[in-house]
């Protein structure tokens, strides 16, 4: 049995850098349940998430944040809820590059607010298509009045998706303390 002090979930569509981010982040291998993607139409990937990823961020104090990455089509949208009971919150991973971005943020905003208000947004691909940056999303959170931190990052880089996770924990202090 895995035991961790913390949980984090990320969700989002395929392709969006859920396994990149878990894979930057961990202090273990990663364990995944990569398959041939059959879903070229949605994106063309050669290999995707079915199951779901797993790795951990051990701490100072030797306590661990298993980090969980959903799979991000919606077909296996059953395990959503499974994976994120328990979890202090999930990083929701956007791809700007797709054209249907602003879909896929209400989307998955929609669905992982149901299990907890503690979300975090990372938007990546920023560097495959540069039409207006993050204005786009923070007109879409004002707009639909959602008050979710909106950062850019490179799901491969761990600095960034530390960030997030950070973001994620600050949140869960300042629900805390108020």
């Amino acid at each position: 049995m895995i035991l961790q002090k913390y949980k984090i979930v990320f969700g989002g569509p395929m392709g969006a850098g859920k396994s990149s981010a878990i894979q930057s982040l961990s202090d273990i291998p990663v364990i995944s349940t990569e398959a041939l993607n059959t879903d070229l139409k949605s994106h063309q990937k050669s290999l995707t998430t079915v199951g779901i990823d797993y790795g951990e961020v051990i701490l100072e104090d030797d306590s661990t944040i298993g980090l969980y990455g959903t799979p991000g089509q919606e077909r296996f949208n059953f395990i959503w809820p499974i994976l994120c009971k328990g979890a202090i919150g999930s990083i929701i991973l956007i791809d700007h590059s797709k054209p249907d971005r602003l879909k896929d943020l209400d989307f998955y905003i929609q669905a992982f607010r149901t299990y907890s208000e503690n979300l975090v947004i990372g938007i990546s691909h920023l560097d495959e298509y540069q039409g207006q940056l993050l204005k786009t999303y923070r007109d879409y959170m004002q707009v639909h009045r959602c008050h979710y931190p909106v950062f850019a990052v490179d799901a491969r880089n761990k600095a960034d998706i530390l960030l997030l996770v950070e973001a994620l924990m600050t949140n869960v202090e300042v629900d805390l303390i108020g």
